[in-house]
């Protein structure tokens, strides 16, 4: 066992200062007197990304790096909506991170899909907090149950890529906390990540690098993480700041600058080499838990991993669209057109781009599955937007020729990548001048889809089926074969909202913003929540995606009919698999606020399932509500507080099919006092029974000289309460009860009135 504090009295202060900065790009400092080595990461959501060491290596990534398999990116994962196969997949990089002696796996990214125009948006899971967290969750736990650790990122607010090192997202704290942070927060607080990257962008001011709030008082001190928070890749702004507001290692390495920037700040007093001394205990945890669960000649099964790829790939893609034509029959006449079956795009271009160990393209995959000759044509060129005619002669043959056309288009790496956003959501010209062509040449033509984020359809209504393959891994290929021909049925639901327009985005009037502001107006109507609540049709809802099998829902049931908040809910319901063919479902609970008690959206996910069910097999599901998932952020208290009063269960397959709802009501938290001073208004005391008795205790004894005062309380001749005098009442603040009463409440009156309401909000 070692003794970090006996260590840390053996550092000199160049050498503690020397260990908050990375080595090179990938390794943390060696300090090789003390027995304190380098430890190494890669970048590696969805496949590792490790550079070669030695002489020429390229340390930036810019070339080939080691092979490793490829799975799909986060986008397709998260449509899985699978915790179990997201902690397989996070199993198999682990294991492929100690064949490579990488001691962290730079991910997963889990913030939140604010416009579908984000660049990086490939990359993460959903605009859904709860559906994010808990994939990241389970993702961080099947990387470091094989000994490696995770960098969950990044951290927070890191929504868009223009000017992503300077923006600050100025971003209101209800919204912050319910949907921002909260996509942070459960990976951290169950996934318990050995590390957490923080994000280039600026929060609500301060760089996400120095954010003290952000890093050390809600990260650590609220959600009890325990790691080593590192700075994204050339971050850092203020060093000593950022040690401060709790980042400890910075990276990649800034030689000897920061270095001594430290060394300086503590001899001259700037920085306490207590912070100092915390941040390197921390890193020292970090190094040595990398070492001493290292695993000498480790290996791992790369065709194992493959097969687990193509089995990701399978359970990622959404059959968003099917009317009687798929599957496809093995003896049918099918062309496959476009040259994304040949060239696929299976992965997400900048820091998360994969040397793959193998790659299945479809149009291998569907020869080798079909037992009728398939006609292949090339329809566009990927590296190009321009029509080329002579290729869409050669598809238009083709589709004529066969029994069904099966075109392959997307999005080319040039249209979304890391570093910059997207500023349309259209396919490039000639494919949908392709899509043109084949439609009318051929009626029954399915859309595969590989893309990293949504795109618009003006052609949805003349294609029977389209298949959205997201960027789906080395194997994706084989997959999409597999769901095409039937031999597995689709699984996947969107974990993000395809609208029928940019125009119909949430955010489109405020992204990506003005000069280095980007204010997210808003608020918590981020995807569904949004688009169910204004009314707003989507293209595509969230949740949406069909099977080759039919289920049903029934028999929902609720743990009681009325609640305490703190209590929570069972919710119970069966499904059965009334088709002829197995497959999976993902049972999908939302929940409404019909308090009224803030603003809320429609409903918000808080719980969902997935099942795999034969045909006729039935199966009875229990989805736990928890008092924070009938809880709103209350500011001014800074705590997550539940209403009283009605709630509603819906219970679907989408946000938009819901199956069954059920309703309770809830005895919420104790009603908070508002702030006391002269500008409170009797409104924001209404909710409070010993509040109200001092109010009337105060001024009932005016009422009867003051008809207006008696109305405002309720004292009228007839005994009923006027509504206008009620309303203005509510919205009268305490500073108005000399005007109202002609002087007979004075401005001592208000000192008196303030300090008994403020004994008694203390009592």
């Amino acid at each position: 066992m070692r003794d970090l504090d006996e260590l840390l009295t053996q550092l000199t202060l160049e050498e503690k200062a020397g260990l908050c900065s990375g080595q090179d790009f990938w390794h943390t400092r060696a300090i090789e007197r003390l027995g304190i080595p380098a430890i190494m990461m890669a970048d590696g959501p969805h496949g590792l990304r490790k550079q070669p060491d030695g002489p020429g290596a390229d340390h930036v990534g810019l070339l080939d790096s080691t092979p490793a398999t490829c799975f799909p990116t986060a986008a397709g994962l998260a449509s899985s909506w699978d915790t179990e196969l997201l902690t397989r997949v996070g199993q198999a990089l682990g294991r492929e991170a100690q064949a490579e002696a990488l001691s962290v796996v730079l991910g997963p990214g889990a913030n939140i899909k604010r416009s579908p125009l984000c660049g990086r948006n490939f990359e993460y899971f959903s605009e859904d907090p709860l559906l994010s967290s808990r994939l990241a969750s389970a993702h961080i736990q099947g990387v470091q149950s094989q000994g490696v650790g995770s960098s969950l990122k990044h951290f927070a607010a890191n929504n868009q890529e223009h000017r992503r090192m300077s923006v600050d997202a100025r971003i209101d704290e209800r919204p912050l906390r319910e949907i921002y942070l909260a996509s942070f927060e459960e990976a951290v607080r169950e996934g318990k990540p050995w590390t957490v990257m923080c994000a280039y962008n600026r929060l609500n001011g301060p760089l996400c690098s120095e954010h003290h709030r952000l890093l050390t008082d809600i990260l650590r001190d609220e959600w009890g993480f325990e790691g080593v928070v590192v700075s994204d890749w050339a971050a850092v702004n203020d060093r000593i700041d950022g040690l401060k507001a709790g980042l400890e290692l910075e990276m990649p390495s800034s030689g000897d600058t920061r270095t001594r920037l430290i060394v300086d700040a503590v001899k001259e007093g700037h920085l306490e080499e207590a912070v100092l001394d915390r941040a390197v205990r921390r890193l020292l945890t970090l190094i040595f838990k990398g070492v001493d669960q290292h695993r000498p000649n480790a290996t791992a099964d790369l065709q194992a991993h493959h097969q687990l790829a193509r089995e990701a790939g399978r359970q990622s893609m959404v059959l968003l669209k099917n009317e009687q034509i798929l599957p496809l029959g093995s003896q049918q006449k099918v062309a496959v057109i476009g040259e994304f079956a040949q060239r696929p795009r299976f992965q997400g271009g900048g820091s998360s781009h994969v040397n793959p160990t193998r790659v299945d393209t479809p149009l291998d995959a569907m020869t080798s599955r079909a037992e009728a000759p398939l006609t292949y044509a090339q329809g566009f060129e990927i590296d190009s937007d321009q029509t080329n005619d002579r290729l869409t002669e050669e598809a238009v043959a083709a589709a004529q020729s066969a029994e069904v056309a099966v075109l392959f288009v997307g999005l080319p790496e040039r249209y979304e990548s890391e570093g910059y956003d997207r500023t349309h959501l259209n396919l490039p010209a000639n494919q949908l001048a392709l899509i043109d062509a084949i439609t009318q040449a051929q009626p029954a033509t399915v859309i595969v889809l590989a893309n990293g984020s949504p795109i618009i359809m003006p052609w949805v209504d003349r294609v029977p089926a389209i298949l959205e393959g997201y960027l789906g891994g080395q194997a994706a290929g084989a997959a999409i074969s597999d769901l095409l021909f039937g031999d597995a049925s689709p699984a996947g639901r969107l974990a993000e909202t395809f609208p029928h327009r940019l125009e119909d985005t949430p955010c489109y009037l405020s992204f990506p913003g003005e000069g280095d502001v980007v204010n997210y107006s808003e608020g918590i109507f981020v995807g569904y929540r949004h688009y169910d609540t204004v009314g707003t049709a989507p293209l595509f809802p969230f949740g949406h995606g069909l099977s080759y099998t039919t289920f049903e829902y029934s028999d929902l049931t609720l743990s009681g009919d009325a609640i305490r908040a703190e209590q929570g809910l069972s919710v119970t319901l069966r499904v059965t698999n009334t088709g002829r063919r197995a497959g999976h479902e993902v049972i999908q609970l939302y929940v409404s606020d019909r308090t009224c008690t803030v603003p809320v959206a429609e409903k918000a996910l808080k719980g969902f399932h997935k099942v795999y069910l034969a045909p006729g097999e039935s199966i009875s599901v229990t989805l736990d509500l928890t008092h924070r998932d009938l809880a709103w952020y209350d500011v001014d208290h800074q705590c997550f507080r539940a209403p009283s009063g009605t709630f509603e269960v819906h219970v679907g397959a989408s946000s938009r099919d819901i199956r069954a709802v059920a309703s309770f009501t809830v005895e919420g938290d104790a009603p908070a006092w508002p702030a006391l001073h002269r500008n409170t208004l009797f409104g924001d005391l209404e909710a409070l029974p010993t509040a109200q008795r001092i109010l009337r205790d105060t001024l009932a004894p005016m009422a009867e000289a003051s008809p207006l005062l008696a109305g405002m309380l309720g004292d009228t001749s007839d005994g009923e309460s006027d509504d206008m005098m009620v309303a203005m009442m509510r919205y009268l603040p305490l500073r108005a009860l000399p005007s109202f009463t002609a002087g007979a409440f004075s401005e001592d009156d208000i000192t008196t009135l303030l300090e008994r309401l403020r004994q008694a909000a203390v009592a």
